[in-house]
């Protein structure tokens, strides 16, 4: 539903709403663990809230003019369309959309069209977009603050409240991105971040390594320093890979594969949340300090990924994205190329996109 020109930062409106949900759940987390013995169970009824809100919500939710023209209803979706961009003169980005339901309505195995190798680009950042968001290491942070912080001194209480603090963070550099994704674009977003959350992983793991371990505790000066970078960190993850990880693989699908695209990134990201989750405590005892310098080695290697694989997706129509991938210089070796028929000889000819 949204505009070109406003796509990106209304996107991340997603991501902005699951930091602030994550925020909140941390300071209920901290002002239910006062309350003895049953604050637990307070804790978790206050989620029946925000499930009854999603479920209001399904009921209010409109249809969106690509989805009733996909259904047919042309009529009924330029109505929608032009009420939500605020004027009648949509007939070009009507009758784009028109020619896309078009060609998503003839395709009937959307999982096994997103194989083919015009479609290969897209599929690629499906499956590496949410697997380098995960692996920045971020999951491990937000989980386990409280096991981080404690392990170097912190009380339990101080730990909870780290917590609540990179929340805060996290959400509030939401707000950078949306106020800058679409004047920057997402690649310089992506490796401004990539670079801020590398040098934070390293300042993190030389501190530790020098002044932590062998019954060392941290001093105040250097904990506070430790806090301070992982904070660093959480803004850079908060206004850089946090909401484009979800934004850049929902704006690249044509509309015939867009449903199957964005089940293989969620997919993806889920399954990677689960292999992280599980292993964090045994890397973490593993590789100790170096645990960071792992993470700084995958954001390292998704930095380079986007400079040189991912092109810039800023203003560019969802329905014209496909030329996107045929103008880079690395993909269009790999999309076969256009070919046009003509009517009166009926020789076919390759067209330049």
């Amino acid at each position: 539903m949204a505009p070109a020109h406003l796509r990106g930062g209304l996107n991340m409106m997603f991501q902005l709403a699951t930091t602030l949900g994550v925020f909140t759940a941390n300071m209920i987390n901290y002002g239910t663990e006062k309350i003895k013995p049953s604050g637990w169970r307070l804790s978790l009824g206050l989620a029946a809230v925000p499930a009854l809100l999603m479920t209001v919500g399904g009921f209010l939710l409109p249809e969106t003019p690509n989805s009733l023209i996909e259904q047919g209803l042309k009529v009924e979706g330029r109505i929608v369309l032009e009420r939500i961009r605020g004027t009648r003169d949509v007939d070009a980005e009507f009758q784009d959309m028109i020619e896309a339901s078009e060609l998503a309505n003839s395709i009937k195995h959307p999982f096994r069209n997103i194989l083919e190798p015009r479609n290969r680009p897209q599929l690629v950042m499906a499956i590496f977009m949410p697997m380098f968001q995960i692996l920045t290491g971020i999951n491990s942070i937000l989980f386990y603050a409280p096991v981080l912080f404690q392990s170097m001194g912190f009380g339990g209480h101080a730990s909870l409240y780290s917590s609540v603090l990179t929340g805060a963070v996290l959400a509030l550099s939401t707000l950078v991105s949306i106020a800058t994704v679409d004047k920057w674009g997402r690649r310089a977003l992506l490796i401004g971040g990539g670079i801020q959350m590398i040098i934070c992983q390293i300042i993190v793991a030389i501190i530790l390594g020098l002044k932590f371990g062998n019954d060392r505790e941290l001093s105040k000066d250097y904990s506070i320093l430790v806090v301070f970078a992982i904070c660093l960190f959480v803004a850079a993850f908060g206004w850089s890979w946090g909401p484009l990880g979800w934004t850049v693989p929902s704006e690249i699908f044509p509309l015939e594969t867009r449903s199957a695209g964005q089940s293989i990134t969620v997919s993806v990201n889920l399954f990677f949340t689960f292999v992280i989750a599980q292993a964090f405590l045994s890397l973490l005892c593993t590789f100790k300090f170096g645990i960071f310098l792992f993470f700084a080695g995958w954001i390292t290697i998704m930095t380079i990924f986007v400079f040189i694989f991912l092109p810039e997706t800023k203003g560019i129509p969802i329905e014209e994205m496909v030329l996107l991938w045929r103008k880079h210089w690395f993909w269009k070796k790999i999309m076969p190329p256009i070919l046009v028929t003509d009517e009166d000889s009926g020789k076919s000819s390759v067209v330049d996109a």
